[in-house]
């Protein structure tokens, strides 16, 4: 009885022991609690106090669209979804028959103008030695006309001494009359010939003109011809295929994007009330989602003079009754410092942290 009453009592004492350490344990794990989350509050507000930070921020890249530039049906497609091309490759081809018989016709036409220049130079040629000859008979009928008039005032003189007849008189006379009247006929003719040149030298301009028109319009035909193969403006991968073969397609129309894979840069948005103290030049930290154990640095490139509301397909009109102030963010180019490290993980529209050490 006596023992099992001592261990009855050394029972309690352990009980009694055991219910004033439980207070003391708990003093400490909540006093290492407060210190842990004293410090991690610290640390935070630091970090807050000289950095400014955002999420909303996304890897960009140059998208450059293949368009076409002439109607017509798809008759082969040389890319694949992804696929890789470089700067000048053919990656897909325009059926052109029927711009090529446009072509034959304009080349038929063309030749055809020629055979009418060729004619109008004949024509103007002809009346150049027509007119030639036209001057000549001038001469000729005004040295006609001389003699004539020299022979009719003689016969005056020796018909007033009755040295001949009047019809010798008379004859003279006729002779001199009708060298005046065919002289009048050869200036009558001359003045329709320069009349005439004048027409034919615009017919010769106008088959001159009418023929660089249409070697105009087979220049730009053959540039349509040659706009039947597309090629790759720049070098990258294809996004996805918006067109098929045989499919037909109007002039505009975007066939896939090509995404340059050289060039990578953030565009980071940040509030209003954070840019205050950003400049071009400094540091960034960035962190990408899809990879957060990559730590890559970059630095501030610009700032855009406008927020990104005001690039909005409808802008906010503040002036309007529904006013609610929202704050605005500003897109923030960053480069990325040894891009090409990172070239195999970066992709554009990739989301991503912000972090400026600020001083």
């Amino acid at each position: 009885m006596e023992h099992r009453a001592h261990i009855n009592e050394k029972n309690a004492d352990t009980e009694v022991s055991k219910a004033k350490k439980k207070p003391i344990a708990r003093f400490i794990i909540i006093g290492l609690i407060l210190i842990v989350g004293g410090i991690y509050g610290f640390i935070k507000l630091n970090y807050v106090l000289h950095h400014e930070s955002t999420d909303n921020a996304q890897v960009e890249t140059l998208l450059v669209p293949v368009i076409t530039r002439v109607p017509g049906y798809i008759r082969q497609i040389n890319v694949k979804d992804f696929d890789s091309v470089k700067a000048g490759q053919l990656v897909a081809e325009i059926d052109d028959a029927e711009l090529q018989a446009q072509l034959n016709q304009m080349q038929a036409d063309y030749a055809s103008a020629e055979a009418e220049l060729a004619n109008a130079k004949a024509a103007l040629n002809n009346a150049l030695v027509s007119l030639k000859v036209n001057k000549g008979n001038i001469d000729l009928s005004s040295l006609r006309l001389e003699k004539t008039q020299k022979d009719y005032n003689r016969d005056k003189n020796l018909f007033a001494e009755q040295a001949i007849t009047q019809k010798q008189l008379d004859d003279s006379k006729y002779n001199y009359e009708s060298a005046q009247q065919q002289l009048g006929n050869s200036k009558t003719d001359l003045t329709a010939a320069e009349s005439r040149i004048g027409i034919l030298q615009a017919s010769v301009k106008k088959a001159e003109a009418s023929l660089a028109s249409r070697k105009a319009q087979i220049e730009q035909q053959m540039l349509k011809i040659s706009y039947t193969k597309v090629y790759a403006p720049l070098a990258g991968k294809i996004g996805k295929k918006n067109i098929s073969e045989g499919q037909f397609t109007q002039a505009g129309t975007p066939l896939f994007t090509i995404v340059n894979d050289t060039t990578f840069w953030v565009v980071a948005n940040f509030k209003e009330n954070q840019i205050r103290k950003l400049h071009p030049g400094m540091d960034v930290d960035i962190e990408l989602d899809a990879y957060p154990s990559m730590k890559i640095k970059g630095k501030v490139e610009t700032l855009s003079d406008a927020t990104g509301a005001r690039f909005a397909l409808i802008p906010p009109d503040n002036a309007s009754g529904n006013f609610v102030k929202v704050t605005q963010r500003v897109p923030v180019r960053i480069n990325i410092t040894n891009e090409q490290q990172y070239r195999d993980i970066l992709r554009a529209g990739l989301s991503a942290n912000i972090s400026i050490p600020i001083e």
